[in-house]
């Protein structure tokens, strides 16, 4: 007698946080291009503060009509870790194994320093880093040899880029630390990398003052802003057969800022 196996168990999974716009967006969609099942989890969006359902349901109908995968969408704020470990059960009792994890859920407030506040400034390392120490303690548990995990940061947390953000720079920095923690705890099976990108064109950037913008692009080698597609190109590289052995790096896509 021929058992057939469980379609969903064949298909690699990829879950990436943040997933509703942006780099998050870019990243499902890269995925799912080359045939992964792609996990979408969203929460609010950075403007208008409501819930970013929409998005959400925009990047599903993409991914499966576009490139003909299965996904799965969950509004969870990462930082909560019954949601976490909620959503991860699910995925698991689905696919019984996750095979890419991208953690990009993050915030950040654009305020002077002097006006931020303590529920602010906890909530971006809420988000940025035990959002990330969440999703990666509980997704571990179905990620086998070969599995791969990228972390998305950005140059903040190495070159300073946000004077007034010291909170989004802290994050940033925890974050990148988290990554060489990860890669030292699950070696040799599963890969920790992440990525560090300057200025990406997202609405996470939007509304900034058009002369800052001005000279924060005067101070990018290349003269531009990135797209979230370069972005997610170097993410879905690192998890890649060509980055095999490439693990516990910080690899910085900004153009060549200073």
């Amino acid at each position: 007698m021929t058992i057939k196996k469980d379609a969903c168990a064949e298909k690699k999974v990829a879950l990436v946080t943040g997933s509703s716009s942006g780099i998050g967006r870019a990243t499902a969609i890269e995925f799912a291009r080359h045939g992964y099942d792609v996990i979408i989890d969203y929460w609010t969006d950075i403007l208008t503060g409501e819930f970013d359902t929409k998005g959400a349901a925009e990047v599903k109908a993409e991914l499966e009509q576009k490139y003909h995968v299965k996904t799965m969408v969950f509004r969870v704020d990462v930082s909560n870790e019954k949601s976490v470990k909620a959503m991860i059960e699910k995925i698991g009792a689905k696919y019984g194994h996750i095979d890419v994890l991208v953690n990009n859920a993050g915030t950040v407030y654009d305020r002077p320093y002097t006006e931020a506040t303590v529920k602010e400034f906890h909530r971006v390392l809420d988000v940025d880093v035990m959002g990330a120490f969440l999703v990666t303690r509980e997704a571990v548990r179905y990620m086998k040899k070969g599995s791969c995990i990228v972390n998305v940061s950005s140059n903040a947390g190495t070159k300073e880029n946000n004077p007034d953000s010291p909170d989004y720079n802290i994050a940033k920095i925890g974050l990148q630390s988290l990554t060489r923690s990860f890669a030292f705890q699950f070696k040799p099976n599963i890969r920790v990398n992440a990525v560090a990108p300057g200025w990406v064109d997202t609405k996470f950037n939007y509304g900034l003052d058009e002369a800052y913008v001005k000279s924060e692009t005067d101070r990018i080698w290349l003269n531009r802003w990135a797209q979230p597609e370069e972005i997610a190109n170097v993410i879905y590289f690192l998890c890649s057969d060509k980055a095999s052995f490439i693990n516990g790096e910080i690899i910085s896509i900004d153009g060549g800022y200073q």
